[in-house]
C-alpha cells in the first residue's frame, strides 16, 4: 500500500474494536478525525499515551474532533488492558480502539514500517477532515510517546487555516498572530483582516488571529 499523502481521501473501514464493529466514515459523520496507532496492548508507552488521550478527549470533543485508535490485537485484549490504562493512569478510556489483529487496516493506512518492526504498528496519526481527506499525518517511532498538546495546536491551525485566508507560523498557538496568505496582496489584505496588518516584509504579513 502506497503511503497516504496530504490530499488523499482517508480510506474508510469496518473493523471491531473494544466498543463494538466500528466504520470508520460513520463513526467520524461531519466530524473531523484523529486516527491513532499502537505497537501493541499492555506496553509501557501505549498505557501513558492512552490514558492522556482519554484525558484530553474534552479538548478534542471542543475542536469537534473524534478520537480512533488502533492496536494489533484483539477486542478482548483490549478491554483488558484499557482496564489497566484507567487504572495506572486515573482515567476512563472513552473511545474506541480498534482490534486489527489481521492487519487489514494497519495495511491500508501503511502503520507497519518492515525496518522498524515487520509485525507491530508504528505511532502513525492522522488527521481526517469532515471531507474525510487526510489533512496531516505524523510518525514516531515506538521508543517516543506523543504530544497530545502538539496535536491539538496542530487541529487548531488546521481549523483556522481551513476557514480563513491564513497561515500559521513556527510555535504559533491559538490566539497568537498568524501569516497573511502570500496570494492576497497587501492592500486586500487590510481590507480582509480589519484587525490590522503587519507588513514586516512584502512576503511576510502578520495580522492578529481572526478567531480570536
Amino acid at each position: 500500500m502506497a503511503t497516504l499523502r496530504l490530499g488523499d481521501t482517508a480510506p474508510n473501514f469496518t473493523a471491531d474494536s473494544s466498543m463494538g464493529t466500528i466504520n470508520l466514515y460513520d463513526y467520524l459523520g461531519d466530524s473531523w478525525g484523529i486516527l491513532f496507532s499502537h505497537p501493541a496492548d499492555f506496553t509501557p508507552v501505549c498505557t501513558t499515551e492512552l490514558g492522556t488521550a482519554a484525558n484530553f478527549k474534552g479538548e478534542f470533543d471542543k475542536r469537534n474532533v473524534k478520537m480512533i485508535a488502533l492496536s494489533v490485537d484483539g477486542a478482548a485484549s483490549h478491554k483488558e488492558w484499557i482496564k489497566d490504562i484507567n487504572e495506572v493512569q486515573n482515567t476512563t478510556v472513552n473511545f474506541p480502539i480498534i482490534a486489527d489483529e489481521d492487519r487489514k487496516v494497519s495495511d491500508l493506512y501503511d502503520m507497519i514500517h518492515p525496518k522498524a518492526d515487520s509485525t507491530l504498528t508504528v505511532r502513525s496519526v492522522f488527521i481526517i477532515a469532515p471531507d474525510k481527506t487526510v489533512k496531516l499525518t505524523l510518525t514516531y517511532p515506538a521508543s517516543t510517546g506523543r504530544n497530545f498538546y502538539e496535536l491539538l495546536r496542530v487541529v487548531d491551525s488546521l481549523q483556522l487555516t481551513a476557514n480563513h485566508k491564513v497561515a500559521t507560523p513556527a510555535n504559533w498557538e491559538h490566539g497568537n498572530d498568524v501569516v497573511v496568505s502570500p496570494a492576497i496582496p497587501t492592500d486586500e489584505a487590510r481590507k480582509i483582516f480589519t484587525k490590522g496588518v503587519e507588513e514586516v516584509k512584502p512576503y511576510l504579513r502578520m495580522t492578529p488571529d481572526p478567531t480570536a
